[in-house]
């Protein structure tokens, strides 16, 4: 399904209006390990790290874990500008980055931060029924497999049908290439097991929605990818499960994808409180 650039705009405009007055706080770098952890190890206390960027004036506001890109090997935190002042909180978060650790550290480290999280939002005004997972390329990865794969959340006594909505942007649904490449797989042999979103396809997760680049302007196969998990998740019974292709953009379609973020954000937040 693709939608338009002006059909984009026109939904993020109430958003971005509706927050202007509202004032925000920041924390940086704040370790969502323990520190006995922490502590056992330099490049862990380093890199598993967390920034938040919340609205002071409002209580009980949905909030975005955002975990960057950059393959699994490269990246920082960042709060996108296009999701600032829209009356969201937005967590950045760091995580452990191959060569330095394999899989499955990262996703293990994503789990534990969307965990401090549900763990700590309301003490910062946050409502915890609205927690947000997304991220790009190797982030929107990370946001499916926390999501669908219900072991690394429940490690931190975290059910993952609390989150109320994935939303990854370019993300793999097959394994990722920085997972096969540590096996000794090439980029273009596709590996469809436990470290794909798509082996843990399931009717009861929560509201998934999929947005990719153009898909001939995406990486390989990415939109196909996720066309796949769409239709897989209808299969096995998903009632949330929408998949936006976004004409004429590539991999990097994160600007002209924000929008729907927020507006799928928005629509959640709204559906939850005429319940």
């Amino acid at each position: 399904m693709k939608k338009k650039l002006f059909f984009i705009l026109l939904f993020g405009l109430p958003i971005f209006m509706y927050a202007q007055s509202t004032n925000y706080a920041i924390k940086l770098n704040v370790n969502y390990y323990s520190d006995s952890i922490n502590l056992a190890d330099d490049y862990t206390n380093e890199r598993c790290v967390l920034d938040i960027y919340y609205p002071e004036n409002i209580k009980n506001y949905a909030t975005i874990v955002w975990f960057h890109g950059g393959g699994l090997t490269g990246g920082n935190k960042e709060f996108p500008a296009e999701l600032k002042e829209k009356g969201v909180c937005i967590v950045a978060v760091n995580y452990r980055l191959y060569p330095k650790v394999k899989a499955p550290t990262y996703i293990e480290d994503a789990a534990a931060a969307v965990s401090w999280v549900f763990h700590n939002i309301e003490n910062l005004g946050g409502d915890p029924s609205l927690i947000f997972i997304s991220g790009h390329s190797a982030g929107g990865y990370l946001a499916s497999m926390i999501g669908l794969d219900k072991s690394y959340l429940k490690k931190h006594n975290i059910d993952a049908n609390d989150i109320a909505g994935l939303i990854p942007l370019s993300g793999h649904t097959i394994t990722h290439f920085t997972v096969r490449k540590e096996n000794g797989i090439p980029g273009t042999q596709p590996v469809v097991d436990n470290f794909a979103p798509l082996y843990h396809v399931r009717s009861d997760a929560p509201p998934l929605l999929l947005i990719t680049g153009d898909r001939e302007l995406e990486l390989l196969g990415r939109y196909e990818e996720n066309a796949y998990l769409m239709r897989m998740m209808k299969v096995v019974g998903h009632q949330r499960t929408k998949i936006y292709e976004l004409d004429g953009y590539g991999h990097n379609m994160t600007k002209a994808a924000f929008p729907l973020l927020l507006k799928e954000v928005q629509s959640i937040q709204e559906e939850k409180k005429s319940k």
